[in-house]
């Protein structure tokens, strides 16, 4: 594992605003800079009241004008919700503001609801055009040679790293063509992640991004000083969840003593599955869990991500996150 990353959905909590969610994300993100995160990254998700970072470009701008080192990109932005010239103008705007700092990470899904999807694309086309449009924003961020009719500015020359995500084997297979960087969803779905990896490693191309394969592999995270208030803390995360999957999605919820009894056993199944690519509880646990995933899927990043309701846990949380994942890399914790 040669890098360890942050993944921000930026939540609102109940009781909670969307200011006080986006000013929650600069703080995680200075605290994430000081703990040894590689990137923090932010996702375009929309229509949904619990999620501050639909705008995403935006979010990503003021992350990286807080920070000083630390890479701040999108995981990810949903290409077919948008125009590749409009994303290479935003990001090329970004490159030129924090050079050699930016990420763009491309997903294919729509990050929300169909009638969404249909109020942010206008006309829904039949087709699937998301591998053409990767190739479309990639050369816009090339260098040009000042003959194409169409030039993106900012944008032109800024080379921005282009990742594919993908929670299935598709985005595994576009990277290898491509000869892109790979990040699998398998925060919320690792039913597919040995299989996308498997495909990915073989049948990756060399390119003039990328010599070999890279792959970040996504796990949440909840830690305390003890299990009994970490096992606390997650509640709000599987109620979330649980509420998302049942067509309710709010706020994040307060957290609760006995979640088991809010959830209905069927849904809860379904929920533990879909987070299952985790590791919760105390440091030593936490650390025990990191070290399994690591050990399963070999990432050469790991990405952890995870919401709880009040801030100053959730800091603290990727504080022993991070701390774990030094001690797994074999870093002195004096760094």
């Amino acid at each position: 594992m040669q890098h360890f990353s942050l993944l921000d959905l930026s939540p609102v909590p109940e009781g909670s605003t969307a200011a006080d969610a986006l000013a929650n994300t600069v703080k995680l993100a200075q605290s994430a800079e000081a703990a040894g995160y590689h990137r923090y990254w932010l996702a375009e998700h929309h229509n949904m009241p619990g999620i501050a970072s639909a705008a995403t470009a935006v979010v990503i701008g003021h992350v990286a004008g807080a920070t000083k080192r630390i890479r701040v990109g999108a995981g990810g932005i949903m290409l077919p919700n948008h125009a590749p010239l409009m994303v290479a103008e935003q990001f090329g705007t970004l490159a030129t503001l924090y050079p050699d700092r930016i990420d763009l990470g491309l997903g294919r899904a729509p990050g929300t609801d169909m009638a969404t999807a249909r109020a942010l694309r206008r006309y829904m086309a039949p087709e699937d055009s998301f591998p053409q449009d990767v190739a479309e924003l990639i050369h816009y961020m090339e260098d040009g040679d000042g003959t194409a009719a169409v030039r993106a500015f900012p944008g032109e020359g800024t080379k921005v790293p282009v990742w594919i995500l993908g929670s299935s084997l598709y985005g595994a297979q576009l990277a290898a063509h491509y000869g892109l960087p790979y990040a699998f969803a398998s925060h919320f779905a690792p039913a597919m992640l040995d299989e996308a990896l498997a495909i990915y490693r073989r049948d990756f191309k060399p390119s003039a991004w990328l010599d070999k394969p890279y792959v970040i592999v996504a796990a949440g995270v909840c830690a305390a000083e003890t299990e009994a208030e970490a096992e606390y803390l997650r509640s709000s995360q599987l109620l979330s969840f649980a509420r998302l999957r049942t067509g309710r999605p709010g706020k994040l919820p307060y957290p609760v003593k006995n979640v088991e009894e809010q959830i209905p056993p069927q849904v809860m199944a379904g929920v533990q599955q879909a987070m299952s690519c985790s590791a919760q509880g105390s440091p030593a646990n936490v650390r025990d869990g990191l070290a399994r995933i690591i050990e399963a899927h070999q990432p050469d990043e790991l990405m952890v991500t995870g919401m709880i309701h009040d801030h100053a846990a959730r800091v603290r949380s990727f504080e022993i996150a991070a701390e774990a994942l030094r001690s797994l890399q074999g870093v002195p914790e004096t760094v």
